[in-house]
């Protein structure tokens, strides 16, 4: 059997003892013929070749957004990954310097996109920690946050499934995941007035109560995607083909993620059970009935049953908070904290109401000029420094908050699950082959918004 090749480069061994070399302008020219294809192989092997460096992305159809892959390889090989971020920077961790307290919300719901009531309730949590308001929150308040998190937990997760199930070239996963997504957009648009980037929770509670109309949505969207779940099932987690290609791809253990701070869906794909509703409950998780899945693939196959269970799970969690929504106030009592919470659209759009206008200056002038001074100045968190944490959909996602006493922060500074879970790239893809970086890289499903923070 006679196998043809060419290669060129620089000065090297002959690959076989029946290979003719010629040197050309472009260096060396070795021309194998006959012989048998093990010996070619073996004998490139051995060959001083030069490693091929390649650039995967900045923008890349097959990357989560705009994350840059830097490549090494050797043939198919990858002999080293490496991960260059930084292109989606926006300086929101600086500007939340220059804004008071409240309106920082509209700022950290922008980083990780994709789950912006985490990026709320975190810097929320941690605002009235430094205020000492934390158990004063209304309950009511505390389960619509909880609420509103776990149907961003199925938002997310649907997303991580859709887009990978796209870059695996499987569009009817993408098609499904975003079909059900929608529906999810649809009642945050109902409740917030947004479909992303809400500012909804404030630090003291929420912005407004449930419209009407709220609980029948929510009932109607459990039994819709109750339905739509079980097609996943079918489609992937039944499909040769779908398994043949997540089984073993992007392998991390145990010890790799503890090692390297990994956490969310990842580390639970490797047996532990990890989860800061159950081990650090916050807005009373505590009281809820709900299981923290994990296989022991520590793959993205695991990854991806895990993700659907965790959908489940969450819809166990709604259905629990629609039952606890007993009537009540959305803010803290007091008025020296509580930004205005029974704000209604009003013609101009701009969430001023002529009812609301006539009911603070109706009430007094000092209501008037308090008024004015909260929304315009802003109110006081007593100097100190704390550290808060929320199980985002992709891990842990903290903040840690300085005050020095004014109506800014001195410092906020997020820990991000998708800049940590990044860290395992070279973990996972180094010795596989190029196809299964975008497999590896999907299973960890890295929001580049938060990354980039």
């Amino acid at each position: 059997m006679s196998h043809d090749t060419t290669s060129r480069g620089t000065e090297r061994g002959a690959p076989t003892a029946t290979a003719g070399a010629r040197e050309t302008t472009e260096g060396t020219v070795y021309t194998v013929t006959g012989g048998d294809w093990d010996r070619v192989a073996e004998a490139a092997s051995r060959a001083d070749d030069e490693r091929i460096i390649v650039n995967m992305g900045p923008q890349h159809p097959s990357t989560h957004g705009v994350l840059r892959l830097i490549l090494e390889i050797d043939g198919e090989t990858v002999t080293e990954a490496r991960c260059g971020i930084g292109y989606l920077h926006t300086g929101i961790e600086k500007n939340l310097e220059y804004r008071n307290w409240t309106q920082g919300t509209t700022f950290v719901t922008r980083m990780d996109y994709l789950t912006p009531f985490y990026n709320e309730v975190a810097y929320c949590l941690g605002v009235e920690k430094l205020l000492g308001i934390t158990g004063d929150i209304p309950d009511r308040a505390s389960v619509i946050r909880v609420l509103l998190m776990e149907l961003n937990r199925i938002s997310s997760h649907l997303v991580a499934i859709a887009t990978g199930g796209m870059e695996l070239g499987a569009t009817t996963v993408m098609i499904f995941g975003f079909r059900d997504r929608e529906l999810c957009l649809d009642l945050f648009e109902l409740i917030t007035g947004l479909r992303m980037n809400h500012a909804f929770i404030r630090p003291g509670g929420l912005a407004q109560d449930l419209p009407p109309g709220t609980v029948d949505a929510l009932r109607e969207f459990i039994a819709t995607m109750r339905t739509n779940l079980v097609e996943y099932d079918k489609l992937c987690s039944g499909s040769p083909v779908f398994k043949a290609r997540l089984k073993d791809v992007g392998y991390l253990d145990l010890a790799g993620c503890l090692a390297l701070g990994i956490t969310g869906p990842i580390l639970r794909s490797a047996g532990l059970p990890h989860d800061l509703r159950k081990t650090d409950p916050y807005c009373g998780y505590e009281t809820y009935d709900f299981e923290v899945p994990t296989t022991d693939t520590c793959d993205s196959y695991g990854r991806f049953l895990l993700r659907l269970e965790e959908m489940r799970q969450s819809l166990r969690i709604i259905e629990q908070c629609i039952e606890r929504l007993e009537p009540g106030p959305v803010m803290v009592e007091d008025k020296k904290i509580a930004w205005p919470a029974q704000l209604a659209l009003g013609p101009d759009g701009l969430g001023n109401s002529l009812e609301h206008i006539r009911t603070i200056m109706g009430t007094s002038m000092e209501a008037l000029i308090h008024h004015f001074k909260l929304v315009t100045e802003g109110f006081r968190v007593p100097a100190g420094q704390v550290y808060t944490a929320v199980e985002s959909p992709k891990g842990e996602l903290g903040v840690h908050m300085v005050s020095d006493g004014g109506t800014r922060p001195y410092r906020v500074h997020f820990r991000d699950p998708s800049f940590t879970n990044l860290e395992a790239v070279a973990a996972m893809c180094e010795g596989g082959q190029i196809a299964d970086v975008i497999v590896a890289v999907a299973s960890i499903d890295p929001v580049m918004g938060g990354v980039d923070r």
